[in-house]
């Protein structure tokens, strides 16, 4: 008889919810072992997932994907030796698992410690890069979580061949491998999902990664926590006290460096006092981006774009509260640290943000009041990455305030317990 959906979806978290348990028995070097040996696998199967790769390229290209989901979807061979490259780095991590959080003896002797211990069982939902297979559940694993894994339904073939590989290197490595560590939710159906993240007695955690539509889809749908951020609407504020060559190369940086990722800059601000200088200098490094300006703004770029070819626009209310991921720019003239400040907090997103300036008191101003995961002075906001934090991997970025903020790697995908040592304590 075939099982429904909901039958189904229950089946992967029981069996997500066993794995574990059995998960968190495993010692670091039985982790190690096994991610080494997917690795290794990953090389040696290269051939068949490209196979399973080329079944969705193909079906992708009939239902009328773009030339960039296309190529975001191919797995070529650096993409695969990629994937076996990153997981040998998440076998050199260290081990978050066990980690000594806190150690204190209360006045009666009792001993408590607070060690970091693993979630349980996290669902990642993800589009698109199937990769994406291969760095969750290695970091998942790592952290001692099961996870399941639902990507988009035009790489079905390739995650699902992906996983496979995985999991049959790490059950020839170690006996004791749970077989339902790693998971892919084998239908393409979107209710899939609902029915997943309704159960909460067994999903401990959801993760997705994407664009905007989809994470807001999951986290209305969505019963068990989530972890996520909507947009990256970043923002550098070039300060009247700032070392203009400076402020020049980081927002050339953080705009055109890689501009449709979450952390390029969306709105350059700039002090009234600097702004003519400044403006008219950064415009000639910007000449391939759109400017969506403010009116103070707009009457110092017009006369200076005349001839250059560079497009200057009005900006709207609405332009402000954008992320545009592409070479189009927000430019505001604002007056003074505290306006930048009320507009960062106002449009933002919570994501990351800058200031440039030489005075350490404006600077401090901004830092503690701006209301973002990740605060800057004098740096590009590029660097709101987990390799760049020296995480060594990364699972995805956190605009939330409870739980994990900002990039998350391995240790962020930990919980925690208290472990009380007594001698026959009993409270009076």
């Amino acid at each position: 008889m075939r099982m429904s959906l909901t039958q189904q979806m229950t089946q992967l978290a029981r069996q997500a919810k066993v794995a574990s348990r059995q998960l968190a028995k495993l010692s670091t070097e039985e982790k190690n072992a096994c991610l080494l040996a997917m690795a290794d696998a990953i090389e040696a199967s290269r051939q068949s997932i490209q196979e399973a790769n080329a079944l969705d390229m193909e079906a992708g290209a009939g239902t009328g994907l773009s030339t960039a989901m296309l190529d975001r979807l191919k797995l070529d061979d650096k993409r695969v030796a990629d994937m076996a490259k990153g997981l040998r780095e998440v076998a050199a991590l260290p081990d978050p698992v066990g980690r000594l959080l806190d150690d204190r003896t209360r006045p009666n002797g009792l001993r408590l410690q607070k060690i970091a211990t693993p979630i349980g069982v996290i669902v990642i939902i993800y589009e698109s890069r199937p990769n994406v297979t291969a760095d969750a559940a290695s970091l998942c694993f790592k952290s001692g979580n099961a996870t399941i894994l639902r990507g988009g339904k035009e790489a079905i073939h390739s995650n699902q061949a992906i996983a496979r590989v995985m999991l049959q290197a790490a059950a020839k490595t170690l006996t004791s491998f749970p077989e339902h560590a790693i998971q892919v939710v084998p239908t393409t159906d979107r209710e899939a999902v609902r029915e997943l993240l309704a159960l909460t007695q067994y999903i401990d955690l959801c993760m997705p990664r994407g664009g905007e539509s989809l994470i807001r889809a999951v986290t209305e749908c969505s019963k068990v926590p989530v972890i996520k951020h909507y947009k990256g609407v970043c923002h550098v504020y070039v300060d009247a006290d700032a070392d203009l060559a400076m402020a020049e190369e980081i927002v050339f940086n953080a705009k055109c460096q890689r501009p449709g990722v979450c952390n390029a800059m969306e709105t350059l601000l700039v002090d009234n006092t600097v702004a003519p200088q400044f403006l008219r200098s950064v415009l000639k490094r910007l000449k391939q981006v759109e400017l969506r300006a403010d009116e103070a703004a707009l009457a110092i770029l017009q006369p200076a774009a005349a001839g250059t070819g560079s497009v200057i626009r009005p900006a709207t209310e609405q332009d402000f509260f954008t992320e545009y991921n592409d070479c189009i720019l927000n430019v505001r003239v604002v007056d003074g640290v505290q306006q930048a400040i009320d507009h960062i907090n106002q449009y933002g997103s919570a994501h990351s943000d800058s200031i440039v300036t030489r005075n350490e008191a404006r600077a401090r101003q901004f830092l503690s009041d701006v209301d973002s995961a990740a605060v800057y002075w004098n740096a590009s906001t590029r660097f709101t990455d987990g390799g760049e934090f020296g995480m060594g991997a990364e699972i995805g970025i956190s605009t939330d305030k409870i739980g994990a903020r900002g990039p998350m790697g391995l240790e962020e995908l930990t919980s925690y317990k208290w472990i009380g040592l007594g001698n026959g304590q009993i409270r009076s």
